[in-house]
Parts: C-alpha cells; sequence; structure tokens
C-alpha cells in the first residue's frame, strides 16, 4: 500500500465518525492548551521580573563594597578584607569581561537657587564611564574628563526643590508638577551647610573639643550641564560630579567640621572608596565575575542575584502549572486509546478483508497510527491556535494583574508563547496520539483474519 493510499484511507476513516472524532481531538486541544497557557504563564512572569528589576538597575553592572568579615557577600574573615581603593580599582578592571570601572563616592549637600533649595545627593564618578554606565542625558550633555563642578542631574533632582521662605517649607513629590528652578540655566550654589538659605538658619554653634567657633561652610557655584533620562530608580534621585572634585570637596569640608564628623570624612577620603561598580561585558559573565570579585576579598552583589532567584521560584511554578496542564493531556491520550479500539471492533470485518486480500501487517499498523497521529496533531495544532487566542485576551485585558507595583510594570506580558514551546507543543501531541494509538494497532494488527470475516 503507498502512502497516499494509506493517507487517503486514514483520513476516510477519520471523517467516518465525525461527533466521536471532534470529541477525541477537543481533549487533545484542551490537553494541549493547558500545558501551552500554564507554561506560557511562567514565562510572562519571568519577563515581568526582569522589567522590574531593570528598573532598578542595569542587570550588567556588578555593586561592591568592603568586606568585613562575615558579610553576606561570601563570609570572608577581616584579615582577607581589603581597602577599596585605586589599586583595587586597577584590579578589578582587569578581570577577563569587564567593559569598565568606576569608584563611587556619595555625600549628602544642600543646592541653592534664590528662594528655592533641595537637598541633594551627591555621586562621584569617573566622567568617562558614564556612557559605559548607560547614563542617558536626555538635555545636555555627560560629564568629561576636566569638569569640576559641572553637575549632571538625575531626572526627579529638579521637582525636589522647595521654598526655602515659605512658613512650613517641606519636600512634596508630585511627578506633574513643574520644577521650581530651572537647573540648566538658573543660578546654583551647592554647599554642606544644610542650613543655608532657611528662613531660620540653625546656629553654627561652637566646637564642644575645642571651644571655637566653627567656620561656615563653603558655598561652591556649580552648573548643571546635563539631565538625565527617567525611568531608573538608582540615577533618577542623584546629583553626579567628577568624583576627584567631589573628593576635593569632602576633604576640604571636613577641616571645618566637628572632630566626628571629619574621623567620618577621613575615612572616606583616606580609607578608600566607599563603593564600586563594574560593568560587565555579557550578562552571562556577571555571576562568574562577581564570584571573582568576592575572591578578593570584596563584598559584590547584583540585580542578577534577585533575578535569579525569583527565576528559580518561576521555574518550580512552571513545573507545577505544566503538570496541571499535563493530566488534561493524559485524560486526552486515555481518549485518542478508546476511539481507535472502539474503531477496530466497528471495522474488525474490514481489517480481515485487508489481511484476506494480502495487506501487509505493518500497512494495518501505520493506518491506526497515521489516524491517532493524526487526531493527536489536529488537537495540537487546534489548541496552539486556542492558547495563541487566550493569550492575547490576557495580555490585552488582564495586563492590570502584572501591574500591581504601579506604572514601572507598563509594558509587561502576563503570557508568552516562545517559538519553541509552540513547537513543543506541535510535536508532543502528535507524539502522544501516536503512542496512544500504538496498542490499538497491535491488537488490529492480532486480529484473526477468519474470525473478522465472519463478523458481521
Amino acid at each position: 500500500m503507498s502512502s497516499l493510499d494509506l493517507i487517503r484511507m486514514g483520513i476516510k476513516n477519520l471523517f467516518r465518525r465525525k461527533v466521536r472524532t471532534f470529541l477525541t481531538v477537543l481533549g487533545v486541544i484542551i490537553g494541549t492548551a493547558s500545558i501551552v497557557i500554564m507554561v506560557s504563564l511562567g514565562y510572562g512572569m519571568n519577563e515581568s521580573f526582569q522589567n522590574e528589576i531593570e528598573k532598578m538597575g542595569s542587570l550588567n553592572v556588578i555593586n561592591v563594597s568592603q568586606s568585613y568579615g562575615g558579610g553576606m557577600g561570601g563570609g570572608y574573615s577581616s584579615s582577607q578584607s581589603g581597602t577599596l581603593d585605586d589599586k583595587a580599582i586597577d584590579s578589578m578592571s582587569k578581570i577577563p569581561g569587564v567593559s569598565a570601572v568606576t569608584p563611587i563616592l556619595e555625600t549628602s549637600m544642600k543646592m541653592v537657587s534664590g528662594r528655592y533649595g533641595a537637598y541633594v545627593q551627591i555621586m562621584g564618578i569617573i566622567p568617562e564611564t558614564m556612557e559605559e554606565f548607560e547614563f542617558n542625558i536626555k538635555e545636555g550633555r555627560s560629564l568629561i574628563e576636566g569638569d569640576e563642578l559641572n553637575l549632571v542631574m538625575g531626572s526627579n533632582v529638579p521637582l525636589t526643590f522647595m521654598d526655602l521662605k515659605a512658613r512650613n517649607a517641606y519636600y512634596s513629590y508630585d511627578p506633574n508638577q513643574k520644577p521650581k528652578v530651572d537647573v540648566m540655566n538658573d543660578k546654583l550654589v551647592m554647599t554642606f551647610d544644610m542650613s543655608y538659605g532657611d528662613k531660620k538658619p540653625a546656629n553654627t554653634g561652637t566646637d564642644v573639643q575645642g571651644g571655637q567657633k566653627q567656620k561656615a561652610p563653603k558655598l561652591y557655584k556649580v552648573k548643571v550641564v546635563g539631565i538625565i533620562k527617567e525611568g531608573s530608580m538608582d540615577k533618577d534621585y542623584y546629583v553626579y560630579m567628577n568624583i576627584y572634585e567631589l573628593k576635593k570637596l569632602i576633604k576640604e569640608n571636613s577641616k571645618n567640621q566637628s572632630s566626628q564628623e571629619k574621623q567620618m570624612y577621613g575615612n572616606t577620603v583616606q580609607d578608600g572608596y566607599q563603593r564600586a561598580m563594574v560593568k560587565v561585558k555579557d550578562i552571562n559573565d556577571v555571576q562568574t565575575v562577581q564570584a571573582k570579585i568576592k575572591e578578593m576579598g570584596y563584598e559584590a552583589y547584583s540585580l542578577t542575584d534577585y533575578l535569579e532567584s525569583m527565576k528559580k521560584t518561576s521555574a518550580t511554578l512552571q513545573m507545577v502549572l505544566g503538570g496541571i496542564g499535563a493530566v488534561s493531556l493524559l485524560v486526552a491520550a486515555l481518549g485518542i486509546t478508546n476511539t481507535m479500539i472502539m474503531s477496530i471492533y466497528e471495522r474488525t470485518r474490514e481489517i480481515g478483508v485487508m489481511k484476506v486480500i494480502g495487506a501487509a501487517l505493518g500497512d494495518i499498523r501505520r493506518i491506526f497510527l497515521f489516524e491517532s497521529g493524526m487526531i493527536g496533531l489536529m488537537g495540537g495544532l487546534l489548541g496552539l491556535g486556542f492558547s495563541k487566542l487566550v493569550s492575547m485576551i490576557l495580555n490585552t485585558f488582564a495586563g492590570g494583574l502584572i501591574n500591581f507595583m504601579g506604572p514601572s510594570g507598563e509594558g509587561s506580558r502576563i503570557s508568552i508563547i516562545p517559538i519553541w514551546l509552540a513547537l513543543f507543543a506541535l510535536v508532543f501531541s502528535a507524539l502522544v496520539g501516536l503512542i496512544s494509538g500504538f496498542y490499538p494497532a497491535r491488537r488490529a494488527m492480532k486480529l484473526s483474519a477468519l474470525e473478522a470475516i465472519r463478523t458481521e
């Protein structure tokens, strides 16, 4: 029997009992759709996790700090802990896979323009690394080598300026309000004196230990040369400047502070940097580079730590959901087996005639396997189409379920069906059909020709 004759006969037999075939295919549709939809929800969860974490910063960046022994980063003893200085920064930059490294200094200052002021967090970085660390500029330019009192501002910082002369001056964030200060054009001064410009400035007092009156902190005329695009939690509320210039300002200011403050600033300046950022070229190398930094005796963490933890949780959930769908497909497989066995009883005489006229046993087996495989494949195709429809509906109308964290969750999909999952669903459903038809096919082969012909 030719393959064309086998296909023609198999299709004819399937449509001989249309209702029964449809119900059997429907079982496969439900089983296939259950698996695809359940697994797609897990993938949607993964994408949502990644989108949320990327809002917190780059997944390719490792944050490094000094290890003081027994910390979360790897449990190194204090003897292994080194100072995070220029030598350490240079060593990290030579690790394979690292594209950029910058030390970080942070301090709090007050920025004033006329009657308006804001308490800002200043972060010092190496200007040349801004592009590598994805400081995308919305207006103006980024820092360049040689910048001294030039600043780059996070997108939300201009909104933090408040009226210092008001009776009850306080900061109230409103993303829809217009900034009170044009930071790119208005005159700005910056100081370590947190009472500067206030309606009732605090007394500077005297140095308790020395008995001498402290000098007022110096005012620095600064210029904002750029504003960063909004959308990244780790950049929106910081002001950035050349780290070497900030180091000078901190050292200069520490001379006018109390002994306790001197000690604090002295540790910052003399005993290394507070932390460092390491940019890795390939996200797949982040964990490897992070491990090498820990071996050097430093604490190191990245957002991929959280992502990996979330992915493990999602993978477990996917297995559970996929298992639920697999139960539906198992029931469908039993339905296929039952349908094919019933078909044998109905076609017993036909099978006997085929054997008498010389049909090979292999041809009889192929007919039944083809029919069961077609049931599985048709169910898989229709089930995949149904899954696509359900996925589209979920992403269109149930997207709010994935956006529970607010606007940062926008754009996330609740259901994702990758190409490999669609192909797997088709192959698996056809394979389930073939396996389900294996026993009925063997039974048809072993059927006695004479007994079959006698059957009315």
